[in-house]
């Protein structure tokens, strides 16, 4: 299926996810073709763990992941850009598929103009999704920007978009489902399911 077809009227799930979302949001997001995305605190719930040896430890959440794969499949890039580094990072980032995963960044707002330009995106066609000020100057340079409930104000405040779910805890999902509704892409999900490629979706 084409999922590039555009429908007259959306798909009862688009429907569903837009309802609440004002029409210059759904614009911005129906402009995204490569959305990038901060790790602690986003796709997590930024409490970081250690075990005895001093291992760093992190909890992601599945609906996340799922997400981020029907936005591979759907036909958006993806990329992680985190301020810290480490090996778990990388190794989430493998399993759901993201080639582009850049750590121990603090000038993520150029981290994203380097990724526009490696994919030939303009910028007003990216997309961002931050919690901190090390966020912030992406967040602004990016033509759609996002953010959760339990960052500061300031910075939720800078967000066309806010989920509803905190990090690590269904957040990125929720951006997705937006981007793919806004561009008509989740509802063939919803009536092919085979459109997703075969393996596990966790």
């Amino acid at each position: 299926m084409n999922m590039n077809i555009p429908r007259s009227s959306p798909h009862p799930a688009e429907a569903l996810v837009l309802a609440r979302i004002p029409p210059a949001v759904r614009e911005r997001a129906a402009a995204v073709r490569l959305m990038v995305f901060d790790v602690d605190g986003v796709l997590t719930d930024g409490s970081l763990y250690y075990g005895e040896n001093g291992e760093e430890l992190k909890r992601f959440h599945t609906l996340d992941g799922h997400g981020l794969r029907l936005l591979t499949e759907g036909g958006l890039k993806i990329a992680l850009v985190t301020g810290r580094s480490g090996p778990i990072v990388s190794r989430r980032a493998a399993e759901l598929g993201i080639a582009d995963v850049m750590q121990g960044v603090r000038d993520k707002a150029g981290a994203l103009t380097e990724l526009a330009q490696r994919h030939a995106v303009a910028l007003n066609q990216t997309g961002f999704m931050g919690d901190d000020i090390i966020d912030l100057p992406a967040m602004q340079r990016a033509g759609f920007a996002a953010s959760v409930p339990n960052a500061p104000g300031y910075i939720t405040q800078a967000a066309h978009w806010v989920a509803s779910q905190p990090g690590g805890s269904g957040a990125v999902r929720e951006c997705c489902d937006l981007l793919l509704a806004s561009q008509g892409r989740l509802g063939p999900f919803m009536t092919a399911p085979g459109l997703l490629s075969a393996g596990a979706i966790q």
